[in-house]
């Protein structure tokens, strides 16, 4: 745990100051609830004409450490089916998987006709971490930059739609991410050494992702960066904007009614026997 005295002896650098220009107000909880259940009732609308239509969509969500991907992710997902809206999280490759083309892995989880898989990190790692932390060599780097966008090209070509989102928090938001995760049990496992790492080698990190768009921003799937100093505001924003890329309609659906229940077989079904879980609650 890091005490309020080590926290005092760290400076703000002049650098971290300037973040303050790109703060954005915060939005009230109550705002954001009703502007999310509307997007979330249009995520189902989308979900449905996915079904209907067969449409396979990929959406990437890449950025820095702390960028709030995982939230974004939880509240696009929440209200829908995981069954047509798969999160693909992917931990470190094998020793296998190291041996691997780059994006081999990741292609084994690509949707089928009526889904959207949404990848938390994917093969742009390449481009991001395993460039500044030396996992692959300059030879590696340089050729997935080059090859990226042929690769990207030919999936769209093939049918899959490509969405690509960029989370961008500054210095200073970051860095109060960090500590807050370091006081709370229940967000310390997003902590792990790398993101320690990544926090000491800011301007790598900012030089790596300039590099990676410049090289992979296409036509086709271009690169969308979503603002999130502002947490609600970037997940409601970064939502509105996968809807807009996406040309779906409303399904329309037969009116539903609940049956009335058979008493052909009626009998007292109230279950008293069995292993109860304790109820402290």
């Amino acid at each position: 745990m890091m005490d309020d005295a080590t926290r005092a002896q760290e400076p703000e650098t002049d650098d971290e100051a300037t973040d303050e220009g790109l703060a954005q107000p915060k939005l009230k909880r109550k705002a954001y609830e009703r502007e999310l259940r509307a997007l979330q009732v249009q995520l189902c609308h989308l979900q449905d004409w996915v079904r209907k239509s067969g449409a396979r969509i990929v959406v990437v969500f890449e950025g820095r450490d702390a960028a709030g991907k995982g939230g974004t992710i939880k509240a696009l997902t929440e209200r829908v089916s995981p069954r047509v809206f798969r999160v693909a999280a992917l931990p470190a490759p094998s020793d296998r998987q190291k041996t691997q083309m780059f994006i081999q892995r990741y292609i084994e989880h690509f949707p089928a006709a009526g889904e959207i898989v949404i990848f938390d990190r994917s093969w742009y790692n390449r481009a991001g971490v395993e460039r500044v932390m030396g996992f692959c060599s300059d030879a590696e780097y340089c050729r997935f930059l080059d090859l990226c966008p042929r690769i990207e090209r030919f999936i769209v070509g093939g049918g899959t739609q490509l969405i690509k989102f960029w989370l961008e928090v500054g210095r200073k938001e970051q860095k109060r991410r960090f500590l807050a995760r370091i006081d709370d049990p229940l967000r310390q496992w997003k902590l792990s050494p790398m993101d320690l790492e990544s926090y000491s080698r800011w301007y790598d990190y900012s030089i790596a992702r300039d590099e990676m768009l410049a090289a992979t921003d296409i036509d086709e799937a271009p690169w969308h960066i979503v603002r999130s100093d502002e947490k609600r505001r970037a997940r409601l924003n970064c939502i509105a904007h996968l809807l807009s890329l996406i040309p779906y309609g409303e399904v329309k659906r037969e009116a539903v009614v609940l049956p009335k229940r058979l008493k052909d077989k009626a009998y007292d079904d109230t279950l008293t026997k069995g292993h109860f879980v304790p109820e402290l609650h």
